[in-house]
């Protein structure tokens, strides 16, 4: 469990550093689109690149950081009914729910966007609209956050396993990072 645990570290650690730095494209979406209308409303001069620029970085804020957002328990939950359960109760119902659910359709949204992104890219797919940006870039936004999400979903399943086990404390509960708990009591022994 040792290794499963570094591994669920090392996810968790890549989601981070992601996440802290798609962060920085909402300023940047803020900027092009405040430069774009200024260059619009006080020189009369606009570009459908810069539109489409500023999809791209919504896509990637969304799809980047959605590994960010699962890593620090912050997806929409429906906390009705599991509010009422207990804590393992709650624990089991999320490694069934990422297991049966966020797995295997973030797997099948990975496979059949790969190759609609590498038809683009072989095929240097350019947008219809005049003075638009090459499409592939955007399209590789979606498997790659879909990938970011799986892995984020393996380390979660990991980190409740191992609080199931009596290994680690609450995954939600803490901002700490569980998976170092163990390592740390390793190296102390």
């Amino acid at each position: 469990m040792k290794a499963l645990l570094a591994l669920a570290h090392l996810i968790d650690l890549v989601n981070e550093h992601v996440g802290r730095w798609v962060r920085w494209l909402a300023l940047a979406a803020v900027l092009v689109s405040a430069g774009n209308a200024l260059m619009r409303y006080a020189f009369n001069m606009s570009s459908n690149a810069w539109l489409e620029l500023q999809w791209y970085m919504f896509a990637g804020m969304f799809l980047l950081a959605a590994g960010y957002t699962l890593l620090h328990n912050e997806h929409i939950r429906i906390d009705v009914l599991s509010t009422r359960l207990s804590r393992r109760t709650q624990i089991w119902i999320d490694i069934f729910g990422t297991l049966f659910f966020l797995l295997p359709i973030s797997l099948i949204i990975m496979k059949l966007s790969w190759p609609i992104f590498v038809d683009a890219y072989v095929h240097g797919e350019m947008s219809g609209n005049a003075g638009g940006l090459i499409r592939w870039p955007a399209k590789l936004l979606i498997p790659v956050g879909f990938f970011l999400l799986s892995l984020q979903g393996v380390s979660e399943v990991i980190k409740r396993i191992a609080f199931l086990m009596g290994l680690i404390p609450d995954p939600v509960e803490r901002h700490r990072d569980p998976s170092l708990e163990i390592l740390d009591e390793e190296g102390a022994k």
